[in-house]
């Protein structure tokens, strides 16, 4: 059983920062792949950044590119999501995912298990 716990989230204001991390358990991640996605109230979950645990290819949604950074500690099992210049428009609840496939796909529906979410608010 694949388990995901975020841990990090909290309010901070407009351009500071905060670190995300996930913790993976019941697997060996090698050949997963962890996406960190988020949503807003009123709106669709996004994709923000994923990471493809075997080789730390990353990939990033526009509106985070140069800002966040996703990483990987094989040692302890988790990934994190560095997030540094906050923004109002950052503020969501993110959520860590795990797909089966060695690929990072922004389409939320192709990943298999989900951790519970923890809250971001950037106030301005």
């Amino acid at each position: 059983q694949v388990q995901l716990v975020e841990s990090g989230g909290g309010l901070v204001q407009a351009g500071g920062s905060l670190r995300l991390s996930c913790a993976a358990s019941g697997r060996a991640f090698s050949t997963y792949t962890m996406g960190w996605f988020r949503q807003a109230s009123g709106k669709e979950r996004e994709f923000v950044a994923g990471i493809i645990w075997a080789n730390g290819s990353t990939r990033y949604a526009d509106s985070v590119k140069g800002r966040f950074t996703i990483s990987r500690d094989n040692a302890k099992n988790t990934v994190s999501l560095q997030m540094n210049s906050l923004k109002p428009e950052d503020t969501a609840v993110y959520y860590c995912a795990a797909r089966k496939f060695l690929a990072v796909s922004t389409n939320e529906k192709q990943y298999d298990y989900w951790g519970q979410g923890t809250q971001v608010t950037v106030s301005s």
